[in-house]
C-alpha cells in the first residue's frame, strides 16, 4: 500500500512519516486509505482471488483487528515472520534502502498480541525453508 500511495501522503502529518530513528507515524488520511485498502483486499479475496498480504502491524494486535474483521468468513492463514533485532538491523544496513533503526525498533513491536496460525523465524533459517514451511501449512 505504501508504494501505491500518492506522493503527497509521504512525509506529511496526515499521511505517513518516517523519523530519522526509524519511528513510523501515521495520520488520519493514512488511516482512511488503509481502511479502504483492507476492504479492497477483502473484496478481491471474496471474489476468489488467492492473496498474500505482507503487512507490518505497527500497533500489534490492534493493527491485526481491522484485517480480521474484513476477512471474517474467509480461509485465512496468519503467518508471523520473525527475526532477531540485531540480525534484522544488519540486513537493513546491507539493503541500504531502509531507515536505520526501523528493523530493530519493529522486530518485537509488530508481533505484540498478534495471533498467528504459523510462525517462522528467518534469524537462522533460510527464506526458502521458511517459504516451504508456509506452503506446507497451506496444503
Amino acid at each position: 500500500m505504501i508504494e501505491a500511495m500518492p506522493a503527497a501522503m509521504h512525509s506529511s502529518a496526515a499521511g505517513i512519516e518516517f523519523a530519522p530513528d526509524g519511528t513510523v507515524s501515521v495520520g488520519p488520511e493514512f488511516m482512511a486509505m488503509q481502511a479502504a485498502w483492507i476492504e479492497g483486499v477483502a473484496a478481491m479475496a471474496r471474489a476468489g482471488a488467492r492473496i498474500i498480504v505482507d503487512e507490518v502491524f505497527l500497533g500489534g494486535a490492534g493493527s491485526q483487528q481491522p484485517w480480521q474483521r474484513a476477512l471474517d468468513g474467509l480461509h485465512v492463514v496468519w503467518v508471523g515472520v520473525r527475526c532477531e533485532a540485531a540480525v534484522a538491523e544488519g540486513r537493513e544496513i546491507a539493503r541500504g534502502d531502509r531507515i536505520a533503526g526501523m528493523a530493530a525498533s519493529q522486530a518485537e513491536l509488530v508481533h505484540r498480541g498478534v495471533t498467528y496460525d504459523l510462525e517462522v523465524d528467518t534469524t537462522h533459517t533460510e527464506s526458502l525453508e521458511c517459504a516451504r514451511a508456509i506452503a506446507a501449512r497451506l496444503r
